[in-house]
Order: structure tokens, then sequence, then C-alpha cells
């Protein structure tokens, strides 16, 4: 999986820095690539119209979709969106069913 960052102005490092530490917090800074892009073409292609905006990406299923655009939330809003997005879960599919260090094991 990958998040995309798309920007133009200043505001990108404080969302930069929140992604960054909710990935560490949730332990998926091995899963997860981040990536910075200004890259009009992909704007136009997720109907991005204001920055800065968070993109998330697979292309195992070919999935590109923008999260939001134009705020920038707070750090437990970003956490819970990736919790939502990966599906964490201590017991569906975890040998330990009490880890609660897997991420879709």
């Amino acid at each position: 999986m990958q998040i995309k960052l798309v920007w133009s102005w200043k505001k990108l490092k404080n969302l930069e820095t929140l992604v960054l530490e909710s990935l560490n917090d949730l332990w998926l800074t091995d899963i997860i690539k981040l990536e910075k892009t200004d890259d009009s073409w992909y704007k136009i292609e997720l109907w991005i119209t204001q920055n800065p905006a968070l993109c998330v990406e697979e292309e195992s299923i070919d999935f590109k979709d923008m999260i939001f655009e134009w705020i920038i939330p707070e750090k437990d809003e970003i956490k819970s969106m990736f919790v939502s997005i990966i599906w964490w879960s201590t017991g569906d599919s975890c040998s330990t069913e009490s880890c609660m260090t897997c991420v879709g094991c």
C-alpha cells in the first residue's frame, strides 16, 4: 500500500509529520510507503482541487482514492483512518489472538 501526499504549499510538512507519526504508532512504517507529489495529472485523475490532500493507493487491486483534501485532520483521526483501511484485528486471523501487533496476519 502507498500513501501519497499531494501538495503545493507549506502546510505539507505538518501533514507529513502527522502521517509518519500515525504510521509509526500503528507499526505500519514497514508495509506502507509514503510519497509526496505535486503532479498535475495525478490531481486531475483523483479530482483533487485543493491542497494538501491524502491519497491511498493499492497496486495489487488497482485502487486509488483521495481520502481528504484541504484540511489537516488530527492525529487520532489519521490513525483511525489507517486502522479502518488496514483492518486491524486481534482475533480474526491471528494465531495468538492477543498479540496486538498483527496487521493483516
